[in-house]
């Protein structure tokens, strides 16, 4: 009886553990604005694909194609913005359920049946990247999503008595792959597959298992069409995104042909102390693991299928200046599972998982009190935008931020000095937001005439009413 009590009470804890930290994160996706740039970026671009119900060309702005990604992220955005309204919560809604069914089915390949089912999954929310993106309105979430697609589906293809779902699953997640972030899934999946097969000596038994021609059909039936719709509607896209997106961006660094960004320049090796910093603490357990237990990792096909494919992406773009941290998010997946393989043996486990746990739990008592706004409400345009009244004109000085497009729902609009000064002579009322700079580089004349509603670190929005003046 009491066997049974306590087996039941440790189901209970990891259970709760796991459903207290996805609350958590869904508090954070409805309490947080969208951040510029990047995260506002996609927000908008998905409120503008519900708005205008263009679902083939993704727009930056209203008639200016997107061409940076393919459309599965805005899709899904799109489409709960459609039916739930364009409150951050449902923008980011998307991105979360994925998140945590991934979570949740990886509970599959614990090592122990004896282990909680809820305990890679515990391992993998508290790994600070993968906790981040069930939440953040980005590619980088269902590029993730769809090389665990294509890595489980191959590795259970290849299982006696697999079933043909399984091989299909893995064409299947390389032409989501294709809609998600294009064809950088086939790079990040098929060298750790072919350099797995070929050290187990799988080769053939990859090459007989897998449905390649009817599974290759699926991945362009499911991908190729969009892509031709693409181009069709604004011809130049597959260039750009071909070439420009995939080589350009990955060689080199200086690429001035980016459309919508900036060239993101880190020291070569950088995607190395992301993948550390990122995946604290597991990171720190990981590196135990390797030195005490290599050889069992190296001659275990599960557990060397696990660390190819969590040292592949790392290893590939270790050589490029042009990333960013959320590249090492498909490592966090096996690194979870790694883990979770190994977790009886680990030393001081009850502290890593309460340090992971924990800073969750810090942040949101943290957000609950206040002290975080300060930090973060200059990244947004939102608490500037929010005590307007937007039936009256808003503009924004030579350059609006993704955020101010996405809370005035595509209201706000560009003006120039001259334009600014013509309208300040003029007797409708407007609202501008400035950047502190711009602001500074007015004549005393144009600021006399402006009446500051709100600001933040960066940036005012002020009022002009010529029946105050």
């Amino acid at each position: 009886m009491i066997q049974k009590f306590k087996r039941h009470f440790y189901r209970i804890r990891f259970a709760l553990a796991f459903w207290i930290l996805v609350a958590i994160r869904m508090y954070f996706n409805g309490a947080l604005p969208l951040m510029d740039k990047t995260e506002a970026r996609y927000g908008e671009i998905a409120r503008l694909m519900s708005e205008t119900g263009n679902w083939i060309t993704p727009q930056i702005d209203y008639g200016l194609p997107f061409w940076a990604k393919p459309p599965l992220a805005t899709w899904a955005s799109a489409l709960f913005q459609s039916f739930f309204g364009s409150a951050e919560l449902f923008v980011r809604l998307p991105y979360l359920i994925v998140m945590v069914v991934l979570a949740i089915l990886i509970g599959k390949y614990r090592s122990e049946y004896t282990q909680s089912v809820y305990l890679p999954g515990i391992i993998l929310l508290t790994i600070p990247e993968f906790y981040l993106h069930a939440g953040v309105v980005s590619t980088d979430t269902f590029l993730c999503v769809s090389i665990a697609l294509t890595m489980f589906g191959f590795w259970e293809a290849l299982r006696k008595n697999a079933k043909a779902f399984w091989g299909y699953l893995f064409f299947m997640g390389i032409g989501i792959g294709l809609l998600a972030k294009g064809p950088i899934i086939v790079i990040l999946t098929l060298p750790p597959i072919f350099v797995w097969a070929l050290f187990t000596n799988n080769i053939k038994k990859a090459w007989a298992q897998l449905p390649w021609i009817s599974g290759v059909l699926l991945l362009v039936a499911v991908s190729l069409p969009w892509y031709i719709s693409a181009e069709l509607r604004t011809p130049g896209f597959i260039d750009y995104f071909i070439v420009g997106e995939h080589f350009e961006r990955y060689f080199n660094s200086e690429w001035r042909g980016d459309k919508y960004g900036f060239p993101k320049q880190q020291p070569l090796g950088m995607v190395w102390v992301f993948l550390i910093v990122f995946l604290l603490p597991w990171t720190l357990a990981l590196i135990h693991l390797m030195v005490r237990k290599w050889k069992s990792l190296i001659q275990d096909p599960w557990l060397l299928f696990l660390l190819l494919w969590s040292a592949w992406t790392p290893l590939f773009f270790t050589s490029s200046k042009s990333l960013i941290h959320p590249y090492i998010l498909p490592s966090c997946i096996p690194v979870a599972l790694l883990i979770s393989h190994y977790w009886a043996t680990i030393k001081n486990k009850k502290l890593y998982a309460g340090t992971a746990i924990g800073l969750p739990l810090l942040l949101f008592f943290v957000h609950l009190s206040g002290m975080a706004k300060p930090w973060y409400s200059h990244t947004t345009d939102k608490f500037l935008i929010s005590p307007l009244d937007q039936t009256k004109t808003i503009y924004a000085l030579d350059t609006k931020s993704y955020s101010s497009q996405f809370y005035t729902r595509g209201k706000i609009k560009l003006i120039g000095l001259a334009d600014l000064q013509t309208a300040l002579n003029a007797q409708t009322p407007f609202y501008i937001i400035l950047s502190n700079h711009q602001f500074r580089q007015m004549n005393s004349m144009m600021i006399s005439k402006l009446h500051q509603i709100n600001s933040n670190k960066k940036r005012g929005v002020y009022q002009f009413d010529p029946k105050s003046e």
